[in-house]
């Protein structure tokens, strides 16, 4: 009995990128100060050297608007409370993975019932579940019998949880395959 873990590159933190100061390529800005409070549209030089002298960066954060929206803000800080809300919004996330359960046509009844109890496992995790059984050989000339393992098997998982297929059982390269999650 093999355990499919289709395992993927988990991508980095999604974190936007930012232009800051002379990186601004519009002429005009719309610029908030550090407390919030809007200063009106500023030429983007008047509104760099303003936040110079306080010592601190303009930043594009709302590049889309018309003209571009700019905050004077100390980037560092920002980046950081930026980095720590994407790391929380990861963590909340789950990432739902697609598990494999293979069966065969000639499958016993223990074996079954095993392979039904992972399954069952599986979706309990919030796990979505791929049903495999590859045909060989004569196999293949009787489909309808593999069809029914499917079958059976599905509605024996349906028999605990409600669950909904997300690939309706087909046919291809030999093999029967179907996917179901729980709803």
């Amino acid at each position: 009995m093999r355990i499919h873990r289709h395992r993927q590159q988990q991508p980095k933190l999604n974190i936007p990128q930012y232009r800051i100061n002379r990186r601004i390529q519009a002429e005009q800005v719309r610029v908030i100060d550090e407390n919030g409070a809007p200063l009106g549209i500023l030429p983007t030089e008047e509104a760099i050297t303003l936040a110079e002298t306080k010592e601190l960066d303009l930043v594009e954060v709302s590049p889309k608007a018309e003209p571009p929206v700019c905050k004077i803000l100390d980037f560092g800080q920002f980046k950081y409370q930026k980095e720590k809300e994407a790391k929380k919004q990861k963590a909340q996330s789950k990432e739902i993975e697609i598990k494999g359960i293979r069966l065969s046509v000639r499958i016993g009844e223990h074996d079954f019932s095993v392979r039904l109890d992972q399954a069952l496992k599986f979706l309990e995790r919030g796990d979505k579940v791929r049903i495999e059984l590859p045909l060989r050989g004569r196999e293949r000339a009787h489909r309808e019998v593999a069809n029914q393992v499917v079958e059976r098997f599905i509605h024996s998982i349906r028999e605990t949880y409600p669950i909904r297929l997300e690939q309706p059982t087909t046919y291809q390269g030999g093999r029967i395959t179907a996917i179901v999650a729980r709803s």
